[in-house]
C-alpha cells in the first residue's frame, strides 16, 4: 500500500476564551485550507491545550446554548467537566473519559468545569470536536454517548510498547466504543519513547494527528512537536507514528460527506434555509428546556 504523505504541519494559533472555562487554539476551520468541507466529517477541532486553571468556588465554563445537525464529541485529557443537555443527556467526565452527544434534531447544552476540580484548581486539556451528520440524518433524535475510560476498547502494541484506544471505527481487529453515523475512525495513541504504531485509513478518508504529549516522528521522516496539528494528503493509505519521547497523540479518520455545509454559529445544515428554521425553531422554544 501507498504512503499517506503529510500535507501540511500547522502549529496552533493565538488561544482564545469559549465561556470563561475553556482556552482554545482552533485547528477547524482554521488556516492551511481547512476548511469544513476539507476536513468533512470533523468541522470543528477547538483544542484546550494544558492549561493551569486557579481555583474558585464559581464553576467556569459555558451556559445554556443550542445545537442542530452535528455531534459534539468532548475528550477529556486533564480535569473534568460537568455536562447536561435538554434531552436528559449529561454527567461528569473525568480525565480519559469521552462524551458523545448527538445534537442532530436540536439540543440545549451546558458545560462547566466540575464542581470539586473548580474548587482545587489544576491543570486543565481538552479536545473538543464537531462531527458532521449527513442531511438523512440531521433532524433524527438526539442521543448521548458516556465513554467512561475503562470501557474504551483497547489495542496494546507489541513488546508493551503502549496502546491504541479506540473511541470509534476500527484500529485492526479493535472496534470502536462509539457508535456512529457514518464512517468515523477516532483514535488516542499512547506510545512509549522508542515505540511506533501504524496506521491504515482509506486513500480519500481526511485524516490528521494532533499531538496531545510528548513529540513523534512520522514516516520516519518529520518531526512533530507538542500541540502541533498534521494533515495528511488524500494520496495514500499508510502511515506511522513514532514516539520520540512518550506521546499521546489523538488520530482522526473519516469518510467525508460529500454534501453542501450551511453553517451559522452553533447550527450546521445543508442550506440557509434550514439555518433559517433552526433559528425560528429555537426562538419557538422547539429545542426543550435547560436550567
Amino acid at each position: 500500500m501507498a504512503t499517506k504523505q503529510i500535507e501540511s504541519v500547522i502549529a496552533p494559533g493565538a488561544a482564545h476564551y469559549v465561556g470563561d472555562g475553556f482556552r482554545v487554539h482552533n485547528f477547524i476551520p482554521g488556516t492551511h485550507g481547512l476548511t469544513m468541507q476539507r476536513m468533512s466529517p470533523f468541522i470543528v477541532l477547538d483544542y484546550n491545550s494544558k492549561f493551569y486553571f486557579s481555583p474558585t468556588d464559581k464553576p467556569r465554563g459555558v451556559g445554556v446554548h443550542p445545537h442542530r445537525g452535528f455531534e459534539t464529541v468532548t475528550i477529556a485529557y486533564k480535569g473534568s467537566v460537568a455536562h447536561s443537555d435538554s434531552s436528559g443527556g449529561g454527567g461528569v467526565i473525568k480525565e480519559g473519559d469521552v462524551q458523545w452527544m448527538t445534537a442532530a434534531s436540536g439540543v440545549l447544552h451546558k458545560e462547566y468545569h466540575e464542581e470539586n476540580f473548580s474548587k482545587k484548581g489544576g491543570d486543565f486539556q481538552m479536545v473538543q470536536l464537531w462531527v458532521n451528520l449527513p442531511a438523512k440524518d440531521k433532524m433524527s433524535r438526539p442521543k448521548y454517548q458516556a465513554l467512561s475510560n475503562e470501557n474504551i476498547n483497547r489495542y496494546h502494541l507489541e513488546n508493551n510498547g503502549g496502546e491504541i484506544e479506540v473511541m470509534a471505527g476500527i484500529y485492526k481487529d479493535v472496534k470502536g466504543s462509539a457508535s456512529t453515523f457514518t464512517p468515523v475512525n477516532l483514535l488516542n495513541a499512547k506510545i512509549k519513547k522508542g515505540f511506533s504504531a501504524d496506521f491504515n485509513f482509506p486513500a480519500n478518508y481526511n485524516t490528521s494527528l494532533l499531538v496531545i504529549e510528548g513529540s513523534v516522528i512520522v514516516n520516519d521522516t518529520e518531526k512533530i512537536a507538542l500541540d502541533n496539528f498534521v494533515l495528511f494528503k488524500n494520496d495514500g493509505e499508510t502511515f506511522t507514528v513514532k514516539a520520540a519521547e512518550d506521546a499521546v497523540v489523538l488520530i482522526l479518520s473519516g469518510e467525508p460527506i460529500n454534501e453542501p455545509i450551511a453553517a451559522h454559529g452553533p447550527f450546521v445544515m445543508n442550506t440557509k434555509e434550514e439555518i433559517m428554521q433552526a433559528f425560528d425553531d429555537y426562538n419557538k422554544g422547539r429545542f426543550g428546556y435547560l436550567a
